[in-house]
């Protein structure tokens, strides 16, 4: 499996787990079919057609349908329609996606939504994909106006979750390994990194647009969505850190524009030649190295666009009211951000809003938190009206339901370049254990990890580093409870253990 996917297998096998990593509701009334619509059958594609949307349903929430069953390739929302196409990696994921909730009917925002497979074994949108909604639609034909046009020498790049910054010297190693790179400009537009690239030739362009697209710059985050521009040619008027004319290294820096710093050029032209791109579909795994050297260089020149706006506080909701705490709230939505405030709602004590770090952060923790189990129930999470978090006036009591963890040591993503920004994985069984002291054994941690109520069905030490542990337990709300329980717990010897999702199994 290419480390990009973003679920491991172990998802698809154990019935439990896929209930829990679920992002849809089952209601009693399961497997009353639509009227008048007819079965799932048609043959198998993994391009799947989704009717019957609410409204106002964003494209987070669709691509959240398919994530449990393998990773997503594309999407296209038919707004005016209430409808959608979803694109898997493989048929398998499809079929077995179908399958599932022809089952357990999916809901979305409590509305029953229904799936089929498409006629089209694939997708041809222009990749900023809303743009091709208003294609008109006659039964499940996309029609020809969102297919890609003529082909041009120059490609639009765009990047989802940016969680760390790419650069322009790490886009050029990449797409130099399908022909020589004439020109790339830089900028921000509408609060997202994107680059025009310019090849020499349009044949290219479209080996770099078929191997690349889709694919994680770095483990688990940096996608490129690519298509063809409108442009043939690129005008660069500066060579620095923004745009780069490679056919005229005598291009002023432009001013105030700083030149790239020659250390920072050197740390990329070192550590990104490291970059595999050697079949179209293996994942462009960047080392640690020059995933720290890309942040810090990002530190450096001032990289516009890498922090998210968006909303920073998320509404979670169906939440276990006597369970329930602040601090639980921290320990399992930091492991997807770092969260600064947490209030539980006085008069809602199943609801709590959190405030996240920024807009990147919120996003990820409501795609992979929204639909899991926690205290037993299968939480909602989305994004709230509120821009922050109220604290409680001085001297009013509000009996510990809203704390300020904005000074937090436990924040995991403080430091840019952190490794932890590459191990963001689902929720999972299996848990990755860091900072176990020498004395502590195998049976010491499957004990103190069996008291937090679940059984341990596996464990391992790393063999290179007894420091770090896999253990998995039998489903995925377990484990969600044990992280809660034992993230940072003391483990003696001044070592507070590192509890984290694994997209390993053992």
């Amino acid at each position: 499996r290419g480390s990009d996917e973003l679920l491991s297998g172990s998802v698809l096998n154990s019935p439990n787990s896929n209930m829990s990593s679920m992002v849809v509701t089952a209601n009693g009334n399961d497997n009353k079919k639509f009227k008048g619509d007819d079965k799932m059958d048609g043959a198998p594609s993994r391009v799947l057609h989704i009717r019957k949307l609410p409204g106002e349903v964003t494209e987070t929430e669709v691509i959240a349908l398919g994530l449990p069953f393998g990773k997503v390739t594309n999407i296209l929302m038919l707004k005016g329609k209430n409808q959608a196409f979803l694109e898997l990696a493989t048929e398998e994921a499809a079929i077995t996606m179908v399958n599932y909730y022809s089952a357990v009917t999916p809901h979305l925002r409590n509305q029953p939504i229904y799936i089929q497979y498409s006629n089209h074994k694939e997708l041809k949108t222009d990749n900023t994909l809303n743009q091709a909604t208003n294609a008109p639609i006659s039964g499940t034909t996309v029609s020809e106006s969102a297919v890609t046009p003529a082909q041009s020498p120059v490609l639009r790049i765009i990047i989802d979750n940016m969680y760390y910054p790419v650069t322009l010297d790490v886009l050029h190693q990449i797409f130099s390994k399908f022909g020589a790179v004439l020109k790339i400009i830089t900028f921000t537009k509408n609060n997202q990194f994107q680059a025009l690239l310019q090849y020499g030739d349009p044949v290219n362009a479209q080996q770099a647009k078929l191997a690349l697209d889709g694919q994680n710059i770095y483990n688990a985050c940096c996608t490129l969505r690519i298509d063809f521009s409108k442009l043939v040619n690129l005008n660069v008027k500066y060579n620095n850190d923004k745009s780069r004319d490679y056919t005229r290294p005598d291009l002023p820096s432009g001013d105030g524009q700083p030149a790239l710093d020659p250390a920072i050029a050197a740390a990329f032209a070192k550590e990104t030649s490291l970059l595999a791109v050697p079949g179209a579909l293996s994942p462009l795994a960047i080392p640690n190295a020059a995933a720290a050297a890309a942040a810090a260089a990002a530190g450096r020149v001032g990289m516009p666009g890498v922090s998210a706006g968006g909303n920073t506080v998320l509404l979670v909701s169906n939440l276990n009211e006597e369970m329930v705490t602040p601090q639980s709230l921290f320990t399992l939505f930091g492991v997807y951000g770092d969260v600064q405030r947490v209030k539980i709602l006085y008069n809602k004590k199943d609801s709590a809003l959190i405030q996240m770090a920024d807009g990147n952060q919120s996003q990820l923790a409501m795609s992979h938190l929204n639909g899991q189990k926690m205290y037993g129930k299968i939480i909602r999470v989305t994004l709230s009206k509120h821009q922050t978090v109220q604290l409680p006036r001085e001297g009013l009591d509000d009996q510990g339901l809203t704390k300020d963890f904005g000074n937090s040591p436990l924040h995991r993503f403080k430091k840019p370049g952190s490794k932890n920004f590459q191990n963001i994985f689902p929720p999972s069984a299996t848990l990755h254990l860091s900072n176990i002291p020498p004395s502590v054994a195998e049976e010491d941690l499957r004990t103190l990890f069996a008291n937090t109520g679940g059984t341990v069905k596996a464990f391992k030490f790393f063999q290179r580093d007894h420091k770090m542990a896999l253990l998995q337990m039998s489903t995925v709300e377990e484990a969600i409870q044990a992280l809660i329980d034992l993230h940072n717990y003391n483990l003696g010897e001044n070592h507070h253990l590192r509890v984290s999702f694994s997209k390993s199994t053992i």
